[in-house]
């Protein structure tokens, strides 16, 4: 890519997002940043500790002022957290300073690869499917608008997504 646009992904939690943005980044020659990453690096605590503590509205808090310092710097590749597109300016924020990428997955993929995780404070509970539904019927028609771009990861490599979007990247790129 020989610009340094920012790409921000988005999408509900075991979509890959964090595995598709580190390779992307790689790819990209870029930064990388994790949103949830970040926060947990800020706090010292695990984000199950900061909801545990202050809940979700401080967690949230907390990632408003991430996102909006992170997507100031240019030329990056950043996953976000999947509630990130709760917050109004979060979305300003990501539509406005790069491009978006939705990494969809469905709830069934979505339950496989969270399954095993301890690192899921809105997972915890009886039903983690039913939360999972939830969640989705909430977010997806905040993700789709503000996806410039929309993947479907269920049953796929993360490299084989890394390379459809470089694909789209590159497309758009020369389409300018």
């Amino acid at each position: 890519m020989s610009d340094q646009r920012n790409v921000f992904i988005i999408g509900p939690m075991g979509a890959g997002k964090s595995a598709v943005g580190r390779q992307l980044a790689r790819r990209l020659n870029q930064d990388f940043h994790d949103s949830d990453s970040e926060i947990e690096a800020r706090t010292g605590v695990d984000i199950p500790f900061i909801f545990e503590k202050e809940g979700e509205a401080g967690f949230r808090r907390r990632e408003q002022k991430v996102i909006d310092e992170l997507t100031r710097f240019t030329g990056i590749v950043l996953a976000t957290g999947g509630g990130v597109v709760g917050e109004e300016s979060n979305r300003s924020a990501l539509t406005t300073r790069g491009l978006v990428v939705y990494l969809h997955a469905s709830v069934d993929q979505q339950m496989e690869r969270t399954r095993y995780s301890n690192n899921r404070p809105l997972l915890d509970g009886d039903n983690p499917r039913e939360r999972l539904e939830s969640l989705m019927k909430e977010r997806e028609p905040l993700y789709r608008s503000l996806a410039d771009y929309v993947v479907n990861t269920d049953g796929r490599r993360v490299p084989d997504v890394t390379d459809e979007i470089r694909r789209w990247l590159n497309t758009s790129l020369e389409n300018q």
